[in-house]
């Protein structure tokens, strides 16, 4: 089952697929509930799962569908390559996390390896993943923060928005810094975007 809001990108997959003896698209979901329903009615083996979806997230989708059934097996199909999302994805139940750029490279042999019960992490991923492996994740206020930042508040209105004070808001600037080893705030926002810290899925 393939599950994107995008229907030239379906039509691409399905079209790959297609020339494959040894598969077969059940079905193929433009939303997240679509993609719950459709799974509960189809069971496919294998579901390729964007994570940006008009209704919810593709990671809310994969929860959902492991609730319904803890044994599927979901390969996300994104265009968010930072560690964090990767992360994300794999905690929720994903058993590979591929880059939409990476499809024909690797769509077909992902499918065989998931189906055989095994995970897959391309090395572009998997380097960066394991390159913050080590760092302290930046806790659920921390991000709150920062996505104040990002959108170019002051510490004043950011204390007033989250009902701390300015000292709060700057002892979390300090460990925000320190935690992505950034040089000023705007280094910090850079840094969190690339990684997927700011991404609201």
């Amino acid at each position: 089952m393939t599950v994107d809001d995008h229907e030239v990108f379906r039509d691409g997959v399905a079209a790959m697929i297609e020339t494959q003896e040894d598969m077969q698209l059940v079905a193929e979901a433009a939303s997240g509930f679509e993609a719950v329903d459709l799974f509960r009615r189809c069971k496919p083996d294998i579901t390729l799962m964007d994570l940006r979806l008009p209704d919810i997230s593709g990671l809310e989708a994969i929860v959902r569908i492991r609730e319904a059934c803890p044994t599927a097996k979901t390969i996300v199909l994104t265009t968010y390559k930072g560690d964090v999302q990767a992360l994300k994805a794999l905690k929720a139940g994903a058993y590979a996390y591929l880059l939409k750029s990476m499809l024909r490279l690797y769509m077909l042999d992902t499918i065989r390896t998931v189906h055989a019960g095994h995970r897959r992490i391309p090395p572009e991923i998997a380097s960066e993943m394991a390159e913050y492996a080590a760092d302290d994740a930046l806790s659920a206020r921390e991000v709150e923060v920062l996505m104040a930042v990002s959108t170019g508040n002051a510490n004043k209105v950011i204390a007033g928005r989250l009902h701390i004070s300015e000292d709060t808001v700057k002892a979390h600037m300090k460990n925000i810094l320190s935690k992505l080893g950034a040089k000023d705030r705007t280094h910090a926002v850079t840094i969190a975007m690339r990684r997927g810290f700011l991404d609201p899925l």
